[in-house]
């Protein structure tokens, strides 16, 4: 069928057209996370060039999804999603929710992001659960066969955790070191830090509170929780 006979008088043709191109959920995902400025929404979102961000936020404005407010002289622009976008909001968890517990977790961990990963994850730092004042956790991640990257979480009490990608040459607490993706398996909920930890694929030096409450101040992804499905085959047996 080609795209003019795209039956656009369909409800779920209709919706389509608004979400199918590329990034657009995404998008949205970041922006109810928290990203508002520009800067921030290509942060969690790095494989996107400037300028089709640029073209999709415009797109989205157009669409009724996002607002844009501010960007006078010396003020930074803001993009905020409308009411519109935000009743989408649980279904997209859901569409998330539906393919991490159906679709294997190897074909999940085939490509991995550190950038994107470590931006997520500093979003889920529990402050109430490390010690009162300034904390830096150093990550060392090796993507075999031999890239190894680091980055850098600094926490203090009251503010928003910041992610740095070069030293910002403070003392560091608590050095984290593993491969990405025994660290991006045990966030999403795929395996476990304890199991992780205890294979010696994470492995953790420093502050001996902040050691052996990782689990604590250091939340998963709010898809860990999602109970996977059984492998069709293992579902053919119980059938």
């Amino acid at each position: 069928m080609s795209d003019s006979n795209y039956p656009k008088f369909c409800p779920v043709a209709m919706a389509a057209s608004l979400l199918e191109p590329r990034w657009t959920m995404l998008l949205l995902c970041e922006m109810w996370s928290g990203s508002t400025r520009f800067n921030e929404i290509q942060r969690g979102v790095p494989g996107m060039s400037p300028g089709l961000l640029s073209k999709r936020l415009k797109e989205m404005e157009m669409n009724g999804l996002v607002v844009r407010s501010g960007g006078g002289p010396g003020a930074h622009a803001e993009y905020l999603t409308t009411p519109l976008a935000d009743e989408l909001e649980p279904l997209i968890r859901g569409l998330g929710e539906w393919a991490h517990r159906n679709i294997d977790c190897e074909a999940s961990l085939q490509t991995l992001d550190a950038r994107v990963l470590m931006w997520n994850i500093r979003r889920k730092i529990d402050l109430l659960q490390l010690p009162k004042r300034k904390s830096v956790i150093q990550f060392i991640l090796k993507n075999e066969p031999d890239d190894t990257v680091n980055y850098w979480l600094v926490a203090k009490p009251g503010e928003e955790t910041d992610l740095c990608y070069t030293d910002p040459k403070f003392d560091v607490d608590l050095f984290v070191v593993c491969e990405l993706r025994a660290l991006t398996a045990a966030w999403m909920g795929h395996s476990t830090f304890e199991a992780e930890i205890d294979s010696g694929r994470i492995s953790l030096t420093g502050h001996d509170l902040m050691e052996r409450t990782l689990t604590k101040w250091l939340i998963r992804s709010s898809f860990a929780d999602v109970a996977k499905c059984a492998p069709v085959e293992q579902q053919r047996i119980a059938t």
